[in-house]
């Protein structure tokens, strides 16, 4: 108790948060729920000591801030490492300024921008500056950042590294944006080459096209695809049979031929949606290769059968599946040696338009096309006038920009979706919930040493969730830009009360200013060296 001791014969005002319930760390890095004393230094904003009971405010300075919040829960500030944020360049889809409260409004603290969307995207050193210099005063939580492996670009990544960048991701298919095109085998073992011996994670959107070829790689790249819609555009079962499991699996195996060109170097497969591939990345796992997976809350939460006729805003890439695949993720999840490691958002936006959404779901009919499908969305001998054209592709899935929004929302999908499922199966307890969403997130991207835990020494980062509070999601609690979610309408059980960003609350549901009574960001662009 002598940090207590100094702490009563301190002048130092305090911030003292308890609760009957948290989710504390252990010096061990096991997670523990209990009562917890959370004791806060505002001059450093960071965590000053954590008691496992929870501690009179008679205990502090009487010039602390003493709360209790008992009975809802104290959790790390979740680290969502998988977000586009699409600044600069396409700032009418998403930026800094609304994707960042979005964030703080769902307890997560960090965000992992990723490379792509923003124009230029992060491929280059020149590319990340004008990043950062974009974020400048615009961001309510912590912002890190990835960069991208793109053809030609080898040189550059390790003086991304330099520049502070948390990872890297590269496309096996086309991504659907010209400036961030799809690697080839040749491009991935030269990245794996590069980076062997760098303190950084290497990503894939693991999804390729079938080899066609004598080998996998660039003819692939070139060669006509095999799937092309059979079906009616506007029928998600037509999307979904045209990204089969074997898109993914076949990524992966290739990624996994090349792996022991970087034996130390951590793969991570971003998005992982289909099952197959769960046992191929166990296998490699246990032969030693350094590869990890994620998931995504869509995935989890969403399944194909709910699909209707033309709802494209449930459209992704690599789709969401059935019952039955989601059931073997949610299995995957709770199992001992599991190769997901991780939960995120993938929080994708775009302009309604680029949704194509039919007319009941949108009634500004969209001014342009857009594919991002990496295969060839026309049908045989289709020729139809340009006006025929617009009117078919209102709720076309081939047309349809792929992409998810739900930063900030993902506690109140994971918990709600576990509760639910808790009666029939095993499912994510609370403190899985943070080992997902917030220890291993932060472990993913070098931030395990300031962020993703409740413990002495670590960022002041916490969310209060009141698991209990069962409310709607409606678009007036959409925060990001485009207020256009296939998270509409949902019912939910928990949702977060407050947030907290390095000793300052940030966020509080009810309050003033839409919830963000400070009125102005906080957040930080994290640009420090990733050494771990």
């Amino acid at each position: 108790m002598t940090v207590l001791n100094n702490l009563r014969l301190s002048d130092e005002p305090l911030v003292v948060l308890v609760s009957t319930r948290a989710v504390i760390t252990l010096p061990d890095d096991t997670l523990l729920l209990t009562p917890a004393t959370i004791i806060v230094s505002p001059a450093t904003g960071k965590i000053v000591s954590v008691v496992p009971e929870i501690l009179p405010a008679t205990n502090f300075p009487s010039a602390s801030t003493y709360i209790d919040h008992s009975p809802k829960l104290l959790l790390p500030g979740l680290v969502d490492a998988h977000v586009h944020l699409n600044e600069p360049g396409r700032t009418e889809w998403e930026g800094f300024w609304t994707g960042t409260r979005a964030a703080a409004s769902g307890g997560v603290t960090t965000v992992i921008d990723m490379p792509l969307n923003a124009i230029p995207p992060t491929t280059t050193v020149k590319g990340f500056e004008e990043k950062l210099r974009a974020s400048r005063g615009q961001c309510w939580v912590d912002v890190g950042f990835y960069g991208g492996v793109i053809p030609g670009n080898a040189d550059e990544l390790k003086p991304l590294v330099e520049a502070g960048v948390r990872g890297f991701k590269g496309f096996l298919i086309e991504s659907g944006v010209d400036e961030f095109p799809a690697i080839s085998s040749h491009d991935v073992a030269l990245a794996m080459e590069t980076l062997k011996d760098t303190a950084t994670t290497l990503m894939f959107h693991a999804e390729m096209l079938p080899p066609i070829a004598a080998s996998v790689g660039d003819a692939v790249q070139a060669s006509e695809p095999p799937l092309a819609p059979t079906g009616e555009l506007t029928a998600y079962k037509t999307f979904l049979e045209s990204r089969p499991p074997a898109f993914e699996t076949y990524a992966i195996e290739e990624i996994l031929s090349l792996a022991h060109l970087a034996p130390s170097l951590h793969l991570h497969i971003v998005h992982l949606s289909a099952t197959q591939c769960i046992p191929i990345l166990k296998a490699a796992r246990a032969a030693g290769v350094n590869i990890t997976a994620e998931t995504c809350f869509h995935y989890l939460g969403l399944t194909a059968e709910e699909i209707e006729k033309g709802d494209t805003r449930h459209k992704c890439c690599p789709p969401i599946r059935e019952k039955t695949n989601q059931n073997g993720l949610w299995e995957e999840l709770v199992a001992d040696d599991s190769c997901i490691r991780t939960v995120v958002s993938d929080h994708s936006p775009c302009t309604p338009q680029l949704k194509l959404l039919p007319d009941h779901l949108d009634r500004n009919r969209p001014p342009i096309l857009h594919a991002d499908s990496g295969v060839d969305v026309k049908l045989p001998d289709e020729h139809e006038s340009e006006q025929g054209e617009t009117a078919k592709v209102r709720g076309d899935f081939f047309a349809a920009w792929g992409g998810i929004s739900s930063v900030g929302l993902g506690l109140p999908i994971l918990h709600s979706a576990a509760k639910k499922r808790s009666s029939t199966s095993k499912t994510p307890s609370i403190t899985d919930i943070v080992r997902l969403c917030c220890q291993a997130t932060a472990a993913q991207v070098g931030l395990s040493h300031r962020k993703g835990a409740l413990k002495a020494g670590m960022d002041a980062d916490i969310c209060v969730f009141d698991d209990a509070d069962v409310w709607t999601f409606s678009q007036g609690d959409m925060r990001w830009k485009n207020r256009c979610s296939p998270w509409e309408g949902h019912e939910f059980t928990g949702r977060v009360s407050e947030t907290w960003l390095r000793g300052s609350k940030i966020f509080e549901l009810g309050a003033e200013n839409s919830g963000f009574p400070g009125g102005k960001p906080l957040g930080e662009s994290i640009t420090e060296r990733r050494t771990i």
